[in-house]
């Protein structure tokens, strides 16, 4: 027999919400560019998933944005506080826009809440931006029972596994093996296996598959199955259990391992 899953912990921004993660990823891009720094997409999706003040500090130690930030202005002791500062702003004007949900989020939750499965999440944006995009998610139909950000945990956020904790307490969960985190990032993917749940990467629409929504429909047959098998690589290397193409997969999944009929995907 399986084991019987009482909640979900979903991430939100490329996972529930924001097709390909766009908010954050332009918010830093700009963040930078404002100050003459030249940042590529390679290096901004590196370390995505964690809180914006730890991805900036991830972003300023990478050798080549180093030499590039010389070149563009001298180093202090507030470049790092003052890009955060920055890129934080950014989202606050513009979260609101990419908060729409991402396909079958809508069906996947009314699936999962019918069933009786509590539904939780973390996230790496602050409170004040969370409160933005909760309140545009919900007007467009989708909402959580309780979210947590990296302010709740005494500034733990990803890799740390303290939001899922917070999660399960709030929501009365009974042990780790009964609940599953979806995310679309290596961090998401960490944060689970540290806290010793379930880990789901989920690929179209996700940072770590890197694409628009644009560049995603465009892409033919053979292409899609090239992006997906390369994005898998990605989530089974950072220790994933099990990679779905999309939300949509998620209900079968579950009916799968509470049946006893599903084994972890090998990396």
């Amino acid at each position: 027999m399986g084991r019987k899953i009482e909640a979900v912990i979903f991430d939100w921004a490329g996972t529930l919400v924001d097709f390909g993660c766009m908010a954050p990823l332009e918010a830093l891009r700009k963040s930078f560019a404002e100050r003459g720094i030249e940042v590529t997409d390679q290096e901004l999706h590196r370390q995505m998933g964690l809180p914006l003040k730890e991805h900036v500090r991830e972003i300023l130690r990478i050798p080549e944005v180093r030499q590039r930030r010389k070149a563009a202005c001298a180093e202090s002791a507030e470049e790092e506080k003052e890009l955060t500062e920055r890129a934080e702003e950014l989202l606050l004007e513009s979260v609101r826009q990419y908060s729409v949900p991402k396909p079958y989020v809508r069906e996947c939750l009314e699936t999962l809440r019918k069933a009786g499965i509590k539904i939780g999440s973390t996230t790496a944006y602050t409170e004040d931006i969370m409160d933005l995009v909760t309140e545009e998610a919900k007007s467009r139909g989708v909402w959580v029972d309780e979210w947590f950000c990296p302010e709740c945990s005494g500034e733990k956020g990803r890799p740390y596994p303290y939001m899922i904790f917070k999660n399960m307490q709030f929501l009365g969960i009974s042990g780790v093996d009964r609940v599953i985190k979806v995310g679309n990032t290596p961090a998401d993917i960490q944060e689970g296996k540290r806290a010793g749940v379930l880990t789901v990467g989920i690929l179209e629409g996700s940072l770590a598959m890197g694409m628009t929504a644009d560049d995603f429909e465009d892409l033919s047959g053979e292409a899609y199955e090239k992006e997906c098998a390369r994005t898998k690589q990605i989530f089974c290397e950072a220790g994933a259990d099990y990679v779905i193409a999309n939300l949509k997969e998620l209900p079968e999944l579950i009916r799968r391992l509470e049946a006893g009929e599903e084994e972890k995907i090998s990396a």
